[in-house]
């Protein structure tokens, strides 16, 4: 399938990070995590939202990684580890 045809429109369906419906959500330190992976060119793309009630605002941080996995389990799973990964080197600073 050639790029130009996707980008206009053309070609298999995909979902996007827009979309994505959580498939799991964990607490972590104080964060919520959310894996909302979608299909892309038949793959599951890694994406997730770290969240936080800040001062009675819910911050929220989404973000996409460049990691694609056949299956739904296997991306939640690296999903929510990319998560906790942001959340334990970045803590609120993320939403900054």
């Amino acid at each position: 399938m050639s790029f130009l045809k996707r980008l206009f429109g053309g070609g298999e369906a995909n979902g996007d990070a827009a979309s994505a419906k959580p498939a799991k959500e964990i607490e972590h330190n104080g964060f919520t995590i959310a894996a909302t992976p979608y299909k892309n060119d038949g793959q599951y793309q890694t994406c997730g939202i770290v969240s936080k009630e800040i001062d009675g605002v819910l911050k929220e941080h989404k973000f996409i990684r460049a990691d694609r996995f056949a299956g739904l389990s296997e991306a939640v799973d690296v999903t929510l580890r990319k998560g906790q990964q942001i959340v334990d080197e970045q803590g609120d600073r993320i939403f900054g």
